[in-house]
């Protein structure tokens, strides 16, 4: 009990490494539970998967807002996982690519990028519409959760929209990121996603960053820099385009 006493005290005083070991307990667990399985390289998809559900666990139990991170013990999970250590890893990213590589993408780069965009806008208004939505700022709000979970309420925020159609907007956009680390390991070689051109087109695709990023792991490390550069552009250009033309285009519409 002392020991644990203890070990609580550590983690309260020093929660950066509190979360570090967290973290690595949770993709030990992760990557063994994928082997078991015969599916190791699907072991970071699994790894995001245990931390929503800690995540949630641990909201439930205190009422909070900020998941695991409300119980104190675990208050260093909110600088890890915080904005500035994300913006930091996705960067980084950068610093695996090859130049010649990124022009190999080319028009197709770019096409997958637009066509992302309006996909999944297109596909979200459809999905908020038959909901019963009606309402062009909602409808644009969720339609932008399903581009990414970070486009979503930067758009929900524009409009004006209430925080329970910015919380669906999140909801769907971790809704794609979760099946996009789920299924790619598991269609990677039907979708010929092996290279790094093909990796740029998924992330421009997909857009997600954690689910490109996520996927891409479990099926090439190598690839992850590629599917995660063009996967920034999307959520930056999905920022731009979504608050203007999207949203006129959704209100002349509806």
């Amino acid at each position: 009990m002392k020991m644990l006493e203890i070990l609580n005290s550590l983690a309260v005083s020093y929660g950066l490494v509190g979360a570090f070991i967290v973290t690595a307990v949770v993709l030990m667990a992760s990557y063994t539970l994928a082997g078991l399985v015969g599916q190791k390289r699907m072991g970071s998809a699994v790894a995001i998967l245990l931390a929503l559900v800690v995540a949630f666990v641990g909201g439930k139990l205190t009422g909070g807002s900020h998941g695991i991170s409300d119980i104190a013990a675990f208050g260093g999970m909110s600088l890890l996982g915080g904005s500035m250590l994300r913006d930091y890893t996705i960067i980084s990213t950068a610093y695996g690519v090859k130049v010649e590589n990124l022009r190999k993408a080319g028009r197709a780069g770019i096409a997958a990028l637009l066509i992302g965009i309006i996909f999944s806008y297109v596909v979200g208004v459809a999905v908020a519409f038959s909901m019963g939505y009606r309402d062009p700022a909602e409808l644009a709000t969720i339609g932008a959760g399903a581009q990414t979970f970070v486009v979503g309420p930067v758009v929900g925020s524009a409009l004006g929209v209430s925080s329970d159609v910015i919380a669906l907007s999140i909801a769907a956009g971790v809704v794609k990121s979760v099946l996009a680390m789920v299924l790619l390991p598991l269609l990677a070689g039907r979708l010929r996603i092996d290279n790094p051109s093909s990796a740029m087109v998924f992330g421009g695709l997909i857009g997600s960053t954690s689910g490109v990023a996520g996927g891409l792991a479990s099926v090439d490390t190598s690839l992850v820099p590629y599917g995660a550069m063009v996967a920034t552009f999307y959520t930056g250009l999905g920022c731009l385009l979504t608050p203007t033309v999207l949203v006129a285009l959704t209100n002349m519409i509806f």
